[in-house]
């Protein structure tokens, strides 16, 4: 199967961040170096400054026009851009993609396997329908999966998955340059 080619990445943050969050604007700042546009995007209750998310359909209903906005501005389909971000963000834009978005990619940083101390609770039942390439970056003390975790729950995925590590935990604050490269490096391998 040929290697999906990634023009673009739309970011989105973290339930209780922005799109100035320094782990996305370094994602954009590691990918303007090597020639892939990035576009950080904000949910419509962070951009309002509430603290309660929207929900899921709204969520994903912001991936697809991001995104679409995105292939648009470069001019390419949206089978050319990957989507993905930091935890919350990046679950919503795995569920867009579960439901049939076509999208290069997955790029998931610290993805939300479950709540801190509640596996029983596991956000992985799309799993299945991921048929994209799919990136995570973790840190291996991350209280929302555990590295074992992460290994044992991605099998699931029927498309290619990547898994990465770094030392720190759900935040990794001051890993931001480090996760950057990451993603940089295998976005780049997608046939730039």
């Amino acid at each position: 199967m040929p290697r999906p080619r990634a023009d673009g990445l739309v970011l989105t943050p973290g339930a209780s961040a922005g799109r100035d969050h320094p782990g996305l604007v370094a994602i954009d700042l590691a990918l303007h170096e090597v020639g892939i546009e990035a576009a950080r995007v904000e949910f419509p209750a962070q951009a309002a400054g509430r603290r309660r998310t929207d929900p899921p359909a709204v969520c994903m209903q912001t991936v697809r026009t991001a995104t679409e906005d995105l292939a648009g501005t470069l001019g390419v389909p949206t089978r050319r851009i990957a989507v993905g971000g930091r935890s919350f963000g990046g679950r919503m834009c795995s569920l867009a993609v579960a439901e049939g978005f076509e999208v290069a990619a997955l790029v998931l940083v610290s993805y939300p396997l479950h709540p801190p101390d509640r596996p029983d609770r596991l956000r992985t039942a799309h799993f299945g329908e991921l048929r994209v390439p799919c990136l995570f970056v973790s840190g291996r003390r991350d209280a929302f999966g555990t590295p074992d975790e992460l290994e044992l729950h991605t099998k699931g995925i029927p498309g290619p998955v990547t898994l990465a590590l770094v030392d720190g935990d759900h935040g990794l604050r001051r890993r931001e340059a480090e996760v950057a490269e990451i993603v940089a490096a295998w976005l780049s391998e997608r046939g730039r």
